[in-house]
């Protein structure tokens, strides 16, 4: 049988939008939010020599620069005040995560409701500023290094560092606010869409190189299909879910007695999400990043690095899958899921597993569980980064389709939408309720009064 709430689920439509006001209007501030976000990627950072950062900006446009500036919406190709993006937060925030799974002190404040949230967001917070901090630096001296300033100097340097922190800062605000009062994740939808903003350029390079017989048209329509075969893929995985039966016994509860009932506890195949590919992606780019803004002056240990961990390079795709595994699995156990926590929680409520014995032993069945859907999840990750690094590298296609961002855009999309259902699934209950309150009223006033004698 299907629940009342499936099927009201299931007979939403979009029509309803025009209705739902509170909905309309979340849409509209998110929106809003999102336009200011791309006006801000197209302001300069001041210093900078235009001619030289276009010229430069032509030369690796088809590099790494091009797909480091995909991930901020392409204002690092035009350095601009969002140069940095929003990954310094995303990067403390992972940092402060994995701190609070390992450190006692943090995990105890994370347990104190709201005041301890409220503690763990500003130490994020402070985070984002020294890691924005270092990257800006490094950053502006690469600039200068790459003969990209029109004034080098500590002046130079300073004025860098403190537009693109401030940058990064009110990307984190922005993506707060929409998170608050708009819809979906804000931080999210700002990654989604720097690298949606990118994919038309991207895609009319593509185009342009296959009629100038730079690309053959059957490696064209292979891509295409094999764009679409990964979205599907990842769409599949994502809502891949392994449930686990769950059984709670009678109980009483207050002077009423309860019947058995039988659930489940849902675990993804993958987990950890997008994470591992960021973290992982993250690690691979700082290096080749510095070395491209530096131009011919990278040292000798530098041009090593590059050689053996460039793009495409076997080097690079075994450390990349390595990474991808070893974060999938570190992220799993110490952040999103604990064996040990949901065992207990399980035990409190009077759950368990059947023929599992609660406590210790469904603790251990929970992560032998989890252990083999990671075989999966991580394989999957792996896959989907790998394959368009191996496809760059052996038809030199010269836009970055890349896994990660295909994850990222994937992954926030099926977030939106639904939470959008869900919006408009409330605004039917409401209307149902409200209906039902007047019927009720109706009824009331009809009713007639007693006979008086």
């Amino acid at each position: 049988m299907v629940s009342a709430a499936e099927q009201m689920a299931a007979n939403t439509s979009w029509a309803a939008l025009g209705k739902a006001t509170d909905l309309r209007n979340r849409i509209l501030f998110t929106l809003g939010l999102l336009i200011v976000y791309r006006l801000g990627t197209f302001i300069p950072v001041p210093g900078i020599d235009g001619a030289a950062l276009q010229e430069f900006v032509d030369q690796a446009g088809q590099g790494i620069a091009g797909i480091v500036s995909m991930f901020t919406g392409g204002a690092l190709g035009r350095m601009g005040i969002f140069a940095l993006g929003i990954m310094p937060y995303i990067s403390a925030s992972i940092i402060i995560q994995l701190l609070t799974a390992m450190v006692p002190k943090l995990e105890q404040l994370k347990k104190e409701g709201e005041q301890g949230r409220k503690k763990i967001n500003q130490y994020t917070r402070f985070g984002t500023v020294i890691l924005a901090t270092f990257q800006a630096y490094g950053l502006a001296a690469s600039l200068e290094a790459g003969d990209l300033a029109t004034d080098p100097g500590w002046y130079f340097r300073a004025a860098c560092v403190i537009t693109l922190v401030g940058g990064t800062m009110f990307l984190m605000w922005l993506g707060e606010q929409i998170t608050a009062r708009g819809i979906g994740n804000g931080i999210s939808l700002i990654i989604f869409v720097g690298i949606i903003a990118e994919v038309p350029a991207a895609l009319a390079q593509f185009f342009a190189s296959g009629r100038s017989g730079a690309i053959s048209p059957a490696v064209i329509v292979g891509v295409m299909l094999m764009v679409v075969a990964v979205i599907a893929f990842v769409v599949f995985m994502e809502r891949a879910l392994r449930k686990i039966a769950i059984q709670y016994p009678r109980r009483q509860v207050g002077m009423k007695m309860t019947e058995a009932q039988n659930s489940h506890l849902p675990l993804k195949v993958n987990p950890a999400g997008v994470i591992p590919a960021i973290f992982a992606s993250s690690l691979l780019l700082l290096p080749v990043t510095i070395s491209t803004f530096s131009g011919s002056d990278a040292g000798p240990i530098m041009s090593t690095i590059l050689a053996y961990f460039g793009p495409g390079q076997p080097l690079y795709l075994l450390f990349f899958a390595s990474m991808i595994v070893f974060f999938a699995y570190f992220y799993t156990f110490n952040v999103s899921f604990k064996p040990d926590d949901v065992a207990d929680n399980l035990k409190n409520q009077n759950g368990f597993v059947p023929g599992i014995k609660p406590g210790k032993k469904t603790a251990e069945y929970l992560e032998y569980v989890v252990n083999r859907l990671l075989v999966v999840g991580s394989g999957y990750l792996a896959a989907v980064c790998l394959l368009p690094e191996i496809l760059r590298a052996q038809f030199a296609i010269p836009f970055y389709f890349g896994g990660t961002s295909v994850l990222i855009v994937v992954s926030v999309t099926m977030d939106t939408i639904q939470q959008v259902q869900s919006h408009l699934l409330a605004h039917q209950y409401e209307g149902l309720i409200q209906k039902s309150q007047l019927r009720g009223k109706g009824k009331a006033r009809k009713r007639k009064g007693p006979a008086r004698r």
